[in-house]
């Protein structure tokens, strides 16, 4: 059974994809309502699986009319892919950054699923075992690497 943190996820990812301008707004207090949930799940949803690594943009206005506004980034060509890649790896990458730009890849269908998957575990700070900066510096290497091979065609 999936948790509660997982099906607001898909609800609003299917909202998104519904919309014409790949944007929803909604209120946080229907959205927890819908769910029977409280609005701070909802807050911790939008806070980790809806970032700007992730390819989404969140803006709140908090108050009696405050609303929730959720846009989809959609990533550009491949030639401007590369160069927004080369910006974001630069000489050191975080996992949680790594992740996101795995994730973004794999969403906009740029690389399988089972790309993806490999590319984690390569990044994953269990694999590198040594310790920081040098595990950001090697992680920055590895994915550069891989995705310069992934992305080319």
């Amino acid at each position: 059974m999936r948790n509660i943190s997982d099906l607001i996820e898909q609800y609003l990812k299917h909202m998104l994809k519904e919309s014409p301008g790949g944007a929803v707004e909604l209120q946080r207090n229907d959205l927890a309502d819908r769910f029977s949930c409280v609005p701070s799940q909802i807050n911790y949803v939008i806070s980790t699986r809806f970032t700007l690594e992730k390819g989404y943009m969140v803006e709140s206005k908090r108050g009696g009319g405050g609303y929730i506004r959720i846009q989809r980034i959609e990533l550009p060509t491949l030639s401007a892919l590369q160069v927004h890649l080369a910006e974001t790896i630069g000489d050191q990458v975080d996992q949680d950054t790594a992740e996101g730009i795995v994730y973004q890849l794999e969403e906009g269908k740029h690389i399988s699923k089972r790309e993806a998957n490999l590319l984690r575990a390569a990044m994953s700070r269990d694999t590198i075992a040594v310790k920081l900066p040098l595990r950001d510096e090697i992680r920055a290497r590895l994915l550069r690497a891989m995705l310069i091979t992934l992305l080319v065609k």
